[in-house]
């Protein structure tokens, strides 16, 4: 079935899961549109979850709204009725990620956690990094395969260019007297080692997952304990 035929298709049967609530029984106090949304909604999560394990499984460009309805287990008219084609999928999908990343990397980067001594700073920020990224591998494939919709690949080069800016502040803060044009280069290197890293630990699962995210830290500590170590331990005097 072809996505315009099925979207017509779709249109003109009607969204039995919600998608076109607003349309049906809009009397005052009526509780009917609001559970028609609600199973709308849960319906999107559904297809979002199918996408999600499509994109890991087959790749973005190889993946199909026939093989996520089939993973969501739904038919592919259903799924027409809430999305008209597989690039609006990956769109509401990534949009939702990058979200989730913006406040993950935003609650990782709290002051309580830059005043940390090194070791134990690296640990409070990356943590909650990693397990971002093992826990939504779909954000990966998302963000950086070849034919993912211009959109996504825009919203993340520009939360990748705030995040090195946040970096590169964190890091001034603690070199006051080092030239910016050297501050960028440390912050440009710090953030291309953990990109580095991350995949990585993303090719791996279990005990050798672990173990690459202690590399991971290891490398980082090593490069940065020489540039900053001395003002992290003037900033945290009572550290061990």
């Amino acid at each position: 079935m072809s996505e315009a035929k099925a979207t017509k298709g779709a249109t003109a049967g009607g969204a039995d899961d919600g998608a076109t609530a607003d349309a049906a029984d809009g009397t005052p106090g009526s509780a009917r549109p609001r559970r028609r949304q609600a199973r709308g909604e849960a319906r999107i999560a559904q297809l979002l979850q199918a996408a999600a394990s499509v994109f890991c499984t087959s790749g973005y460009t190889a993946s199909s709204t026939n093989a996520i309805a089939r993973e969501a287990g739904v038919s592919p008219g259903t799924l027409y009725q809430f999305f008209p084609n597989k690039e609006a999928i990956a769109v509401e999908l990534g949009d939702q990620l990058l979200n989730r990343w913006r406040d993950t990397y935003g609650a990782a980067f709290t002051q309580s956690h830059i005043e940390l001594p090194l070791d134990r700073m690296l640990d409070a920020i990356l943590d909650p990094l990693i397990a971002f990224n093992c826990e939504n591998p779909a954000f990966s494939v998302l963000m950086h395969g070849s034919e993912i919709p211009g959109r996504i690949t825009e919203e993340h080069d520009t939360l990748h260019a705030t995040m090195l800016t946040r970096v590169e502040s964190v890091l001034a803060g603690y070199l006051p007297d080092v030239p910016d044009g050297q501050v960028h280069r440390i912050a440009d290197m710090t953030f291309m080692i953990f990109k580095a890293g991350l995949d990585l630990i993303m090719a791996h699962e279990g005990e050798e997952r672990a173990a690459y995210v202690r590399e991971l830290k290891t490398i980082m500590f090593r490069y940065l304990d020489p540039l900053v170590g001395d003002a992290v331990r003037h900033r945290t005097p009572n550290a061990p």
